[in-house]
């Protein structure tokens, strides 16, 4: 237990620093930094929602540095096929005339890969990415290819401009571990953001981690301990969301068309943990639980028509269930 308590406390040492290049990168966005790297710790995927000009592809560039993670970065559009994300085999003639198929990699072949705007892309090459983002791996022309491990998807949306954009299916949804809301700036950061970028010259963010090590840090984060109150009220809080359970929440019942499935219990206990960690704590609280509710919950579950017409949203829906299920155990 000892040796566990003095990985948690180097790990958190240096996972201080990372914040800190990143910050370099990134200003005033420091809780959108931290649920990245949550993600990432966890081994896991995101998808960060916010209008243009919010700095999300440039956190894909600074995490990319940091965690010192080979990236790739794909604008996806309405003409992108899977063959521009997968890769292709094309007929290569040799000098001696002979014809032989090459295996050209495409871009997922990475560890750090930014879907730019991944709903603009049709169904089908959205669709490229579900085998990748669950299982690390792909199947072209009826081989399976390994990706590069760690395999991490960092997506975005626009969520202003909806014109011409195809809706992620939930199945595709629900492998992301977190949705990430990308806020704009406060004053203060703005200014200092202004400042900073337009400058003859710009701070850079420095590697602090590798491949090797995040892996290393991945399975710490499943070694630490989680104790049964905060086991039990992941379960509580997860199962109160279904509308068709018995354990659901009163107010979920008329307002929520589906809810998360078991995958948003595994995300919650991960990303509990991975916050504990960031934090230098050996195990997760209730207070972790109710931090992380909204970003594991937000897209696995849908508001009915009913619901949406009497004006409800579910970033209120999620915010009553997390005070009415974890209020007494944050209080306590």
């Amino acid at each position: 237990m000892s040796d566990l308590a003095d990985q948690i406390e180097a790990t958190g040492a240096d996972l201080a620093r990372a914040r800190e290049m990143i910050a370099r990168r990134v200003i005033g966005q420091s809780a959108v930094v931290d649920l990245s790297l949550t993600a990432l710790l966890c081994g896991g995927h995101a998808l960060l929602v916010g209008a243009p000009g919010l700095a999300k592809t440039r956190l894909v560039e600074a995490l990319g540095t940091v965690m010192g993670l080979n990236s790739n970065r794909v604008q996806f559009t309405p003409d992108l096929m899977p063959s521009d994300i997968l890769g292709a085999e094309v007929l290569e003639t040799g000098q001696d005339g002979s014809r032989t198929f090459k295996f050209i990699e495409g871009p997922i072949f990475c560890q750090l890969l930014m879907a730019d705007e991944i709903n603009r892309a049709s169904p089908r090459t959205q669709s490229a990415l579900l085998q990748a983002m669950q299982e690390k791996q792909v199947s072209i022309a009826g081989e399976r290819r390994d990706l590069e491990k760690p395999f991490h998807v960092l997506a975005t949306q626009n969520p202003i401009e909806q014109e011409g954009t195809y809706p992620l299916p939930e199945a595709q949804l629900d492998r992301f571990l977190v949705q990430i809301d990308v806020n704009y700036p406060d004053r203060d950061a703005e200014r200092e953001i202004m400042l900073a970028t337009t400058g003859t010259a710009e701070a850079e963010a420095e590697p602090v981690f590798d491949a090797a090590r995040l892996m290393d840090v991945q399975h710490l984060v499943r070694q630490m301990p989680v104790g049964e109150s905060v086991v039990e009220l992941i379960l509580d809080l997860v199962r109160a969301a279904r509308p068709d359970s018995e354990e659901a929440d009163a107010q979920v019942k008329g307002a929520v068309s589906w809810g998360p499935g078991p995958r948003a219990a595994q995300a919650l206990m991960m990303a509990v943990r991975a916050r504990a960690l960031m934090d230098g704590r050996y195990a997760p609280s209730a207070s972790d639980v109710a931090a992380l509710a909204h970003p594991v919950l937000i897209h696995r579950m849908a508001l009915s028509f009913a619901a949406r017409a009497e004006g409800q949203t579910l970033d209120n829906l999620i915010a009553g269930l997390v005070t009415r299920i974890a209020g007494q155990d944050i209080a306590a």
